[in-house]
């Protein structure tokens, strides 16, 4: 049977599940969230949701927002440049990113690049840690990030404009309009950014970034309609264009550049059927670069991949503490350009999911997905967690978990350093959390174990220099430990907000010399890591602390300890005033690395010192 007519065949089997039974009909809430799936099948783990307020205290990037309030490592090749993630201590490969419910990671990278993805164009951005490949799907092992269009069905007119101005020429500008009424909602954001990015090196040196400038430009539709009580249907549109320079590590070096664009679009059909509720997405996702290895010349490398998407999503509340999921997907890509002939990657799935409430107290899920590739076998991935309430302030949490990734494009074909025989990756997870929490105070604690199969990882080659490499790591054990605090205090008029968190992270590589079995730390993975917030309002005036310090961290397979990049700290601090009376018209001062900390994430990839911007931020 063909991967087509099985899933042809999926799709028919949970049809038959829909019946007309004639109870009341739930009506619809006010306010539609993108992926519900998140909400009801993560309840035994670590979710972290950041919302407008946060966003909007951070620079326009993901990179900037996750590194300054989640417990997320990130691997930043300079401001601006490429940057990948690295959730308890896996490769930022195996952190999925999710755009309103589908994975949108590359299929080239297997990943997404952080500093592409504007954080002022979404409602609310959620980080998710631990295994979630059985409704996300490849990649989803170290976590995933979820970026949420979530739609408001009431009498609204509102418009939001975001415009800042800092060093280096570094401008970033944002604006968002809301139309919608109880039948309509319509939401559209166009963000621009861009910057020279030619700060000279903190220290004494008279050395510049050179060839570092970028700038990128998105635009995001978000609309939905009732078509009557029991039907919506949803659209979501994304489009984004940029240009990056990539920064030189060394004078002498070759000025290059890279540029991309990328589309999304989705379309959801949601009908009520009683106990039933039915999804239908449909959706297209498309993504081209093309890298200038010299920006005076017309030469380039370039690569193209379209990707198809289809999923039915049907959930049944069997009463009012068991609910049931059943998914089927079929997803279709093809890719081609300098280093790829034609090539195409079809995946199928089925997966069911339950959700069962024993008490006011304890409730658990647990899940299944079955995957049929055209490449890879046939993985069978589960599921399953608990929590219980011992009290009204303690609660733990229990999960485990079998995730899998296969290779990308790049991995298998990249020129002159993809290999073909590359392997997928599987691994098996588990995690304990304990939360403490009161009306205003919240503090998480997480524990978690994970083995990994196959690991596939881009390596430096043994020749040296800037050229990298695929590799499978046979086997490879992360373990360590997560706190998240929150803290809410009020006296009189003041306000404020503490927030925190720490990782330990141990992610180790087994490896046999000279017939001893000897563990490794994997590179671009530091021990610890720490970040902390405290912001304080009063009236119209308001202002915040950030805090991230990042431990030492390997660069070699083998950890030599000479070749470590340093630890560092890194502080900013804001500050703004509200000059509306019935709308906001705020007026803010950043200053960011108020320490002119003279640090590198990346060998030879250097950070800005000290630097300012100004910003204003309206809403009426």
């Amino acid at each position: 049977m063909t991967l087509k007519k099985r899933f042809a065949f999926c799709f028919l089997l949970l049809c038959q599940f829909i019946s007309a039974q004639n109870d009341s009909i739930t009506k619809l809430k006010e306010v539609i969230v993108s992926d519900v799936n998140l909400k009801k099948y993560s309840s035994s783990q670590s979710v972290q949701v950041l919302n407008d307020s946060v966003i909007n205290k951070n620079q326009p990037s993901l990179t900037s927002l996750l590194n300054y309030n989640t417990v997320i490592y990130f691997k930043e090749n300079g401001l601006g440049m490429t940057s990948a993630p690295s959730f308890r201590g896996t490769t930022g490969a195996q952190t999925a990113v999710i755009w309103n419910g589908i994975n949108i990671n590359s299929q080239f990278l297997g990943q997404a690049d952080f500093n592409t993805i504007g954080t002022r164009d979404f409602n609310s951005i959620t980080v998710k840690a631990g295994g979630g490949s059985v409704l996300y799907g490849s990649s989803a092992i170290g976590g995933s990030i979820h970026l949420n269009n979530d739609l408001r069905f009431k009498n609204e007119f509102s418009n939001q404009v975001f415009f800042s101005l800092g060093s280096y020429n570094t401008l970033s500008a944002n604006y968002r309009t809301i139309v919608a009424s109880d039948k309509y909602s319509l939401q559209i954001s166009i963000s621009r950014n861009s910057s020279d990015n030619d700060f000279k090196y903190p220290g004494n040196t008279d050395q510049r970034n050179t060839n570092g400038e970028y700038y990128n430009t998105s635009m995001n539709t978000t609309f939905g309609y009732k078509i009557d009580s029991k039907n919506t249907l949803k659209a979501y549109s994304q489009f984004y264009d940029s240009e990056r320079h990539f920064s030189l590590t060394s004078p002498n070096g070759s000025k290059t550049k890279y540029g991309d664009f990328n589309t999304r679009n989705l379309l959801e059909w949601e009908s009520l059927f009683n106990r039933f509720t039915s999804k239908l997405k449909v959706a297209h996702i498309g993504e081209s670069y093309k890298y200038y290895p010299s920006i005076t010349s017309e030469l380039f490398t370039y690569g193209k991949v379209e990707t198809s998407l289809i999923k039915y999503d049907l959930a049944f509340d069997v009463n009012d503490k068991i609910k049931l999921n059943s998914i089927v997907d079929y997803n279709r890509n093809k890719g081609y350009g300098s280093s790829i002939d034609n090539v195409k990657r079809e995946i199928g799935s089925a997966s069911l999911l339950l959700s069962h409430s024993l008490s006011n107290k304890w409730d658990y899920n647990a899940s299944i997905r079955q995957e049929v590739t055209d490449n890879y076998g046939n993985p069978f991935l589960f599921s399953f967690g608990t929590r219980y309430q011992f009290t009204d302030f303690y609660r733990v949490k229990i999960n485990a978990s079998k995730n899998f990734r296969m290779p990308t494009y790049n991995d298998l074909f990249w020129e002159g350093s993809g290999n073909p025989d590359l392997k997928p990756e599987t691994s098996y997870q588990a995690e304990i959390g304990n939360e403490f929490f009161t009306k205003d105070f919240s503090i998480s604690v997480t524990a978690y174990y994970n083995s990994i199969k196959n690991l596939l990882r881009w390596v430096p080659s043994q020749g040296g220099g800037d050229m990298w490499s695929p590799e499978n790591t046979d086997k490879v054990r992360a373990y360590g430990a997560e706190v998240i605090l929150e803290w809410k205090p009020k006296i009189a008029n003041n306000n404020f907000t503490i927030n925190g968190t720490y990782a330990y992270t141990v992610s180790e590589s087994e490896q046999l010399i000279g017939g001893e079995l000897i563990y490794k730390q994997l590179i671009y993975v530091p021990y610890h890591k720490l970040t902390g917030a405290v912001s304080y309002n009063w009236k119209k005036f308001s202002s915040y602390f950030q805090y991230l310090y990042n431990g030492d961290a390997y660069t070699t397979p083998f950890n030599n300890p000479a070749t470590k990049v340093k630890d560092y700290n890194v502080g900013n601090i804001g500050v703004d005033y509200d000059f509306g009376k019935k709308k906001s018209y705020k007026l803010g001062f950043q200053v960011l690395n108020i320490w002119n900390e003279n640090y590198q994430p990346v060998t030879s990839r250097q950070m800005p010192g000290r630097n300012y911007s100004i910003y204003i931020n309206l809403n009426f």
